[in-house]
């Protein structure tokens, strides 16, 4: 029992834990190293160097720190080409006619004052090639304040079919949530969370939901979210050009709830409370 809540609402407490349980399937915590705690795929940690993946060292680049949101965390020093990865097919549960999937990360950075200039992706969901799919999180590389944005890039032609750049296409055809002003700072950490709801089926139409700090902020609605990736390639990866501090990474194989969202945000001990 939690100490210090009532009876009722350690019951809630406790029943919003359990269905949090449901579907998790990966979770690095980065407090014993930079390898994963919980995943459906290979737990390992790894950083491309050409053409070979290697495990990634602390270094001017990258490292752990003892001052995490929940114990450890990683920093991410200056821009640099040092991307962390996890595989993720199993994880994130894609599936060519129905894919649902959430991400849940804990950031801490001031984007104006820490990002160097050029668009700074933090989390990124990949396949064997960005043209037939890529997921992102970023921030902007020309607006100031930069602009914080979620993006779900389906097969190229279907969102860029005059093939032009990001910026040049209007934001009504450009399939992401924009936030003008979000509350990073180096002061605090900032919690996001994305949902992605029934991307791929046909049944149903896809939409896909951004959450900060437990409250939903935006939608992607009323666009084809069709992708074509190999169900074997997908990777999360990490730190695109991203200076400031990450922790608590997880991935559920289904859309969480908004409910489930604001039960995730207050958990006193992050994700690592709803597994061994």
């Amino acid at each position: 029992m939690r100490l210090g809540l009532p009876l009722l609402l350690v019951s809630l407490v406790a029943a919003a834990d359990e269905g949090l349980r449901r579907g998790l399937t990966f979770h690095a915590s980065f407090d014993d190293g930079f390898d994963a705690r919980l995943s459906a795929d290979a737990p390992a940690c790894v950083v491309r160097a050409g053409s070979a993946l290697r495990p990634p060292v602390a270094g001017p680049d990258l490292t752990r720190l003892p001052d995490g949101r929940f114990g450890s965390c990683l920093r991410f020093l200056r821009k640099s080409s040092v991307r962390p990865e996890f595989a993720a097919a199993k994880s994130l549960g894609y599936s060519s006619l129905d894919w649902s999937a959430t991400v849940s990360v804990w950031l801490r950075t001031d984007p104006d004052r820490d990002l160097a200039p050029g668009y700074c992706d933090p989390i990124q969901v990949v396949g064997d090639d960005t043209k037939k799919g890529f997921i992102f999180l970023e921030w902007s590389k020309d607006h100031a304040p930069r602009h914080f944005r979620f993006a779900v890039r389906p097969l190229y032609h279907l969102w860029n079919p005059d093939a032009v750049g990001w910026e040049e296409l209007p934001e009504v055809r450009r399939p992401m949530v924009k936030l003008e002003r979000a509350p990073f700072t180096r002061e605090r950490w900032t919690h996001v969370v994305f949902a992605l709801d029934r991307l791929n089926a046909h049944d149903a139409p896809p939409k896909a939901h951004l959450y900060v700090d437990g409250r939903p902020v935006g939608s992607i609605v009323g666009h084809d979210l069709t992708f074509g990736w190999d169900p074997a390639s997908l990777k999360l990866v990490l730190g695109a050009a991203y200076v400031g501090d990450l922790d608590d990474l997880a991935a559920w194989n289904r859309a969480l709830t908004p409910t489930e969202v604001a039960a995730l945000h207050a958990l006193p001990r992050g994700v690592s409370s709803l597994h061994p």
